[in-house]
C-alpha cells in the first residue's frame, strides 16, 4: 500500500499505470458486456421450460464470465495470450482474425480505450485513497451498463443493485456524501422515475421506460445523494435529446423506435461522481 500511495504521488508514473489497468480491465468488461446478456437469457429459458415442465429446447455449453475460455466468433479458435493484450494486439492482428482472417469489431479496443481513458480521468480528480478506489469501481460498471443497455435495452440487477449497495455501504463511511443523503437519494431515484413512468403509461398506455433505469438511479442517488439527482436528471435529459435528434437526423433513428435511457443516465450519473463540483460551479442551473 504504501509503495502505491508514494507511487501516486508521481503522476508522469501513475497515469500511465491507471491507464494500463484501465485498459486491461476493459479487456474484462467486453468479456461481461458479450456474456452477461446471454447468460441471463440462458438462465431465463431454463427456468420457464422448468416451470412449463418441458424438455430443454437445446443443451448448450456451460456459459459463464470464464467458459468457454476466449475465441473468435467466426473459427472458434482459442485466443493465444499474446493475441489478447488490450488495445495493442487489435491493433497489430489489423482488426482481423490470426487464425481465418475474419473482422474483429473495432468495439472491443474502443471499450478498452474508453476504460482506460475514463480510468484516468477518475484518478486525477480524487487522491489515492478509498474514494479513488471506488469510483473507478463505479466508472467500470457504469461502463458495462451502458454498453449492455445499448444493446439489449437491458439494465441487469446483478450490476445495478450491488452498485447500489455499494454506494450506501461507501457513504456510511461519509465517502462521497453522508448516509442520510445516500439513503434518500436512494429512495427520491427510484422514486421519481417510477412515478414518471406510471404517470406516462397511465397517460398514453405505452411503457416509457424500464424498471432498470429506476434501479440505476436509485444506485446514483445512493453514491452521491439525493442533492445530485436534479442535475443528474436534467442532464441525461439533454444528453439523450440531443443524442436522438442527431440519430434521426443522421436516419440512425426512426420516429417512435425505443431508445434506451440507462446510457444517458450513466453518462450523467459518471459525470456528476467526477466533476459534479465543477459542474455546479460553471453552471447557474444546478
Amino acid at each position: 500500500m504504501f509503495e502505491l500511495e508514494t507511487l501516486a504521488q508521481i503522476p508522469v508514473l501513475w497515469y500511465p499505470t491507471i491507464f494500463v489497468l484501465g485498459a486491461v480491465i476493459g479487456s474484462f468488461l467486453n468479456v461481461v458486456i458479450l456474456r452477461l446478456p446471454a447468460m441471463m437469457q440462458h438462465t431465463w429459458r431454463s427456468d420457464c421450460e422448468v416451470f412449463l415442465e418441458i424438455e430443454p429446447s437445446e443443451k448448450a455449453e456451460p456459459l459463464t464470465l470464464a467458459t468457454p475460455g476466449s475465441h473468435c466468433p467466426s473459427c472458434k479458435t482459442p485466443i493465444k495470450p499474446w493475441h489478447n493484450i488490450p488495445i495493442v494486439s487489435w491493433l497489430t492482428l489489423r482488426g482481423k482474425c490470426n487464425s481465418c482472417g475474419a473482422s474483429i469489431s473495432a468495439r472491443y479496443p474502443l471499450v478498452e480505450l474508453a476504460t482506460a481513458l475514463l480510468s484516468v480521468a477518475v484518478a486525477s480528480q480524487f487522491e489515492f485513497g478509498a474514494a479513488q478506489g471506488l469510483a473507478l469501481v463505479a466508472t467500470w460498471a457504469l461502463i458495462v451498463l451502458t454498453m449492455i443497455d445499448a444493446d439489449h435495452q437491458l439494465l441487469p440487477d446483478d450490476i445495478t443493485l450491488p452498485l447500489l449497495w455499494l454506494g450506501l455501504i461507501a457513504n456510511a463511511f461519509g465517502i462521497f456524501t453522508d448516509l442520510a443523503s445516500a439513503v434518500w437519494g436512494a429512495v427520491c431515484g427510484y422514486g421519481s422515475l417510477w412515478s414518471v413512468y406510471w404517470a406516462f403509461k397511465l397517460t398514453t398506455g405505452k411503457e416509457g421506460m424500464g424498471y432498470g433505469d429506476f434501479k440505476l438511479l436509485a444506485a446514483l442517488g445512493a453514491w452521491l445523494g439525493w442533492q445530485s439527482l436534479p442535475m443528474i436528471i436534467l442532464m441525461s435529459s439533454l444528453i439523450g435529446a440531443i443524442i436522438g435528434i442527431t440519430m434521426m437526423a443522421l436516419s440512425k433513428l426512426g420516429r417512435g423506435q425505443p431508445m434506451p435511457f440507462g446510457p444517458y443516465l450513466a453518462i450523467a450519473g459518471w459525470l456528476s461522481l467526477v466533476f459534479g463540483d465543477t459542474i455546479q460551479r460553471l453552471s447557474p442551473y444546478f
